[in-house]
C-alpha cells in the first residue's frame, strides 16, 4: 500500500506539501497540488483517517444508537441514515440497544470513547444516564423517532397524529365503533403519543377508549399477541385492534388466527408503521406508514449542522394512512394520505 512518502516521491514534492495540498491549504500552489492529486491517483493512496483525524480532529465518522435492530422500522432508519452519511463523507457505526437503557449506555460510551464527530439517538425508555449526560454536556446528538422532552436536542421524527385521526375517521365510515389499540411503551413519547392521538381521534366521532381496550405492549411481537388473546378473551371484544407498532400488529395477527378466526371478518386489524410485508399478508394491512427513508436523511442533515457548530432543526414530517383489506374494506380499496405539511419545531 502506498504512504505518504510514495505520493512526495512521484510528485516531486515535501511530505509536508503532499499534507497541505490534500487538506486544501491556499499556500500550495495550483501547479503541486495537480501534481499530488495525479501521484494519488496514480498510486492509489488513501489517506489514514485516523492520523488525519489527529490533525484535524474529526473522524468523519458518526454513531448510530437504535432501539431495535430487529424492528423493520428502525433497520429502514438505519439504511438511510447511512446513505446519507455517505454522501456527505461520513461513515456511521450502530449500536443496538434492544430496547434496554443499559445497552443504550454502553453503545453511547463506546461511541464517544472512538472520538465520533456526532451521535443520532432514538431513545429507549426515558433515556439512559450516559446518555443524558452527553446530551447536557452539549455533545453533538441529534433524537430521531423519539425524544426526551427538557433535553435541549433537535429532534427529528414523524407527526402520525394526522394519519391516525384518518384512520379512526376511516374505520369508523366502515362501521365500526368499538376500537381498541396495543400501545407501545408508556415511557417513550412515541408509546404515548400514539395512545393520545387514538382517544382524541376516536372522541371527535363521540367513541369511547375504554381501559379494556388499552393494553400494554412493549413494541415486540410476543406482546402484540398477549394483548389480542385478552381482547379476544373479553365479553364483548373489539372489531378493530389497531397495533402501535408493526411487530406487535404480526403479533395480533398471530393471536387471532390461533383463535381460528379471521382478519377482517371476525376482528379487524390496523398497523403504525407501514412494512413491506404488509402487502403480502392475507388479507393485507392497513397502515400507518412513516415517511422513514426522509427521517434518516434529515437527522443526517440536522446531526452535521450540530457538528458545525450551529444550533440545527427539530423537524416533524407527516405520516400518512395507506388503505388495504384488514379493516373489512372492499376490493380496489385506495391509499389515502394526509395532507399535513412538514413542521418544524422546537423539542
Amino acid at each position: 500500500m502506498a504512504s505518504i512518502k510514495d505520493v512526495a516521491a512521484e510528485a516531486g514534492v515535501s511530505v509536508a506539501t503532499v499534507s497541505r495540498a490534500l487538506n486544501g491549504h491556499p499556500s500550495v500552489s495550483p501547479a503541486a497540488r495537480a501534481r499530488v492529486l495525479a501521484a494519488v491517483e496514480t498510486l492509489g493512496y488513501r489517506p489514514n483517517a485516523v492520523a488525519r483525524s489527529l490533525r484535524t480532529d474529526q473522524t468523519r465518522t458518526l454513531g448510530l444508537v437504535i432501539s431495535d435492530v430487529m424492528n423493520p422500522y428502525f433497520t429502514e432508519l438505519a439504511r438511510s441514515v447511512e446513505e446519507e452519511a455517505r454522501a456527505l463523507g461520513y461513515s456511521v457505526i450502530i449500536g443496538n440497544a434492544d430496547e434496554r437503557p443499559d445497552l443504550q449506555d454502553h453503545h453511547v460510551t463506546t461511541l464517544l470513547d472512538r472520538r465520533i464527530d456526532g451521535l443520532l439517538v432514538s431513545p429507549t425508555d426515558g433515556g439512559s444516564p450516559r446518555m443524558l449526560d452527553a446530551a447536557r454536556a452539549g455533545a453533538p446528538m441529534v433524537f430521531v423517532d423519539r425524544w426526551i422532552p427538557g433535553v435541549d436536542v433537535p429532534v427529528v421524527r414523524s407527526d402520525g397524529r394526522a394519519a391516525v385521526r384518518d384512520l379512526v375517521a376511516h374505520l369508523h365510515g366502515l362501521g365500526h365503533r368499538r376500537l381498541a389499540i396495543i400501545a407501545g411503551p408508556a415511557a417513550t413519547t412515541t408509546g404515548r403519543e400514539r395512545v393520545d392521538a387514538f382517544r382524541e381521534a376516536l372522541a371527535a366521532h363521540g367513541l369511547p377508549l375504554p381501559d379494556a381496550y388499552i393494553g400494554q405492549g412493549d413494541f415486540r411481537a410476543g406482546s402484540g399477541r398477549r394483548v389480542t388473546e385478552g381482547f379476544l378473551d373479553l365479553p364483548e371484544p373489539p372489531e378493530v385492534v389497531f397495533a402501535a407498532d408493526n411487530l406487535m400488529a404480526l403479533g395480533a395477527l398471530d393471536a387471532v388466527r390461533a383463535r381460528g378466526l379471521r382478519v377482517p371478518e371476525d376482528i379487524g386489524l390496523a398497523a403504525f408503521d407501514d412494512i413491506p410485508w404488509f402487502v403480502h399478508t392475507d388479507p393485507p394491512v392497513t397502515a400507518i406508514a412513516q415517511p422513514t427513508r426522509e427521517l434518516g436523511r434529515a437527522a443526517v442533515r440536522a446531526l452535521v449542522e450540530r457538528i458545525a457548530g450551529r444550533a440545527g432543526e427539530s423537524v416533524a414530517l407527516p405520516a400518512r394512512l395507506v388503505v388495504r383489506r384488514s379493516c373489512g374494506e372492499p376490493d380496489g380499496a385506495t391509499p389515502h394520505q394526509s395532507p399535513s405539511p412538514v413542521r418544524r419545531s422546537t423539542p
